[in-house]
């Protein structure tokens, strides 16, 4: 139990730790590439606005970035911005090509021209181009702006900060893993003193119950037979039963029972601890099934396994209704073996069904006291279950019957 609450603790921090970090690099990232984008809009917008020329700048002039608030020109901008232009009439013919700001050909400006008028958008990105279609008086204007710097910085920026997001991961997973015992301690000091709590009580329980059990046959050889020495012998049993179950069920959570784990046929396991319920059923007039699939094998406990089945069918017999129906089927499953007990009820309440492997719990207090269960069963059932690395569930389809589903 310790080391699973510390594995949860683990991946909690994690967790959170990597949504932080991932929340963190897309904002960063995405504000970068956004002022990118603000910066190469100002430069098409400034050339949008000058047919295609940057404007002589002058010291005293006011920045002229239009509505671009990122890009700010001054005396190096004509002489750092690397663009083309292209005009094109009304008919369509090409009218002028400036390519004196970047090293390209004639050729190759036209060649984009005529990919970019083929596309659906005005703007956007072509190879390493940053291009902007304007309409004027005598027809369009193609900007073309070179940004393959931008594009290659903005890209080294994101790869660094994951860079640095995976290292901050990895040694934060280190100290995580280091300290997290300490962090847990307070839960594991107070789960070692309530194990060990269970422990002595149990030992403590276990002599009264021995001095009580001698005493009603001390009592029943000098006094005969009478219900009451009866009812003692029942409690008592009833009792001893509880505190083996209590010990078995805590050293199952500490991960201290030590499984024989064998190679056994799991289809003839379940038919004869599952079968030894034919006659109980006839008695009380319940529907009994059995469909096992033969030749089933598994490794694992058969100590563990046969008390898994019989905790299950029991629990089925205890709890159907007078008349019903109690189905055992075990089938081959994707990756293992499946063990499904099903029985019809009377009333159920759906809601709690994940509580009925919480330890005492029981959905009806009442019926549990008629037919002696004390609420324990399926925590150790769900207990053997996860020893064997496997799971068990339940579900009710109408609320009129409930079906336990085990998958090892």
């Amino acid at each position: 139990m310790i080391k699973k609450l510390q594995r949860k603790f683990i991946m909690i921090t994690m967790g959170s730790l990597l949504l932080v970090m991932m929340l963190l690099i897309g904002t960063i990232n995405g504000i970068n590439v956004y002022q990118m984008q603000q910066r190469l809009n100002g430069a098409i917008d400034i050339l949008s606005q000058n047919q295609g020329k940057f404007p002589k700048f002058e010291k005293k002039d006011p920045p002229k970035g239009g509505f671009r608030s990122d890009f700010e020109m001054n005396e190096e901008t004509q002489f750092a911005t690397r663009y083309f232009v292209v005009k094109i009439g009304e008919d369509g013919d090409i009218m002028e090509i400036d390519t004196s700001h970047i090293a390209i050909s004639s050729e190759a400006a036209m060649n984009y021209a005529a990919k970019v008028l083929s596309f659906s958008k005005e703007s956007g990105y072509t190879d390493d181009y940053k291009y902007s279609l304007v309409r004027n008086s005598d027809g369009y204007m193609l900007i073309f702006v070179f940004c393959r710097e931008q594009i290659s910085t903005a890209t080294k920026f994101l790869l660094n900060s994951c860079g640095v997001a995976v290292i901050t991961l990895v040694l934060m997973f280190l100290l995580v893993s280091v300290f997290s015992r300490r962090a847990i301690k307070p839960i594991i000091e107070n789960a070692k003193k309530q194990k060990q709590f269970i422990t002595d009580a149990g030992h403590e329980i276990k002599t009264p119950i021995a001095i009580i059990s001698a005493n009603a046959d001390v009592l029943e050889l000098t006094g005969g037979s009478s219900e009451w020495i009866t009812s003692i012998r029942n409690q008592t049993c009833r009792l001893d039963k509880l505190v083996k179950n209590l010990l078995m069920l805590s050293r199952m959570e500490e991960d201290n029972l030590k499984l024989a784990l064998v190679d056994m046929n799991l289809s003839i396991t379940v038919e004869e601890i599952a079968g030894s319920f034919r006659p109980v059923a006839e008695m009380q007039s319940k529907n009994f099934r059995m469909d096992i699939q033969p030749g089933l094998m598994f490794h694992g406990d058969e100590n563990s396994i046969q008390q898994l089945v019989s905790t299950l069918v029991d629990n089925a017999m205890k709890y159907s209704d007078e008349g019903g129906t109690v189905r055992v089927t075990l089938s081959a499953a994707r990756k293992g073996v499946k063990l499904e007990v099903y029985n019809t009820v009377l009333e159920l309440d759906t809601k709690n069904l994940d509580k009925l492997f919480d330890r005492f719990y029981r959905a009806d207090g009442s019926r549990s006291r008629e037919t002696g269960g004390y609420g324990i069963g399926l925590s150790i059932a769900k207990s053997i279950v996860e020893a064997h690395h496997g799971k068990i569930g339940a579900k009710s389809d109408d609320g009129r019957s409930i079906r336990f589903t085990v998958t090892l």
